[in-house]
């Protein structure tokens, strides 16, 4: 099953990034693969949204709940779709003049063909949603909105794939 912690830090206040990520609603303009959003409900500290998601003439819709913790953290749990699981944290820190962002997701999917093709493709399609992320971002808020001591995009991470 593949799954996925990493550590980045770029030069955007943590509410800047939290404002971004828990904005689901605007998902389907930057984020490769998602091509609707249903938002169900959404308060300060909780959201229900619908994700359909395209791939290689492949289409499902995901529903999950996001749960909101302004301005550190952000949970997302899985309610319905084809994955056996998700969870997905994010954690915004300050760091400096910029945001720690610690991010986590893990998941399985149902069948075990989308899990061969998750595996297949896991890593670069990883990749290209946290690009999609940081060139929002960077869209957003500037290159350097908050400045930074370290590069711009500047990481840890720990990838396990075992699909």
């Amino acid at each position: 099953m593949p799954r996925h912690s990493e550590t980045r830090r770029l030069p955007y206040t943590p509410e800047q990034m939290f404002d971004l990520v828990a904005d689901v609603g605007r998902y389907g303009e930057f984020l490769p693969w998602v091509s609707a959003v249903r938002v169900r409900s959404n308060s300060e500290t909780q959201m229900v949204a619908d994700l359909i998601v395209g791939f290689k003439g492949l289409r499902e819709t995901f529903s999950s709940r996001v749960t909101k913790a302004r301005p550190d953290h952000i949970n997302v749990e899985y309610l319905d779709g084809p994955l056996k699981y998700l969870r997905n944290d994010w954690k915004f820190r300050p760091d400096g003049t910029g945001v720690a962002i610690d991010f986590c997701v893990d998941f399985q999917f149902k069948s075990r063909v989308f899990e061969m093709l998750a595996g297949q493709v896991f890593d670069r399609a990883l990749r290209m949603m946290i690009n999609a992320f940081e060139e929002r971002a960077a869209k957003l808020y500037g290159d350097s909105a908050a400045g930074s001591e370290g590069s711009p995009g500047s990481s840890r991470s720990s990838a396990h794939n075992a699909a």
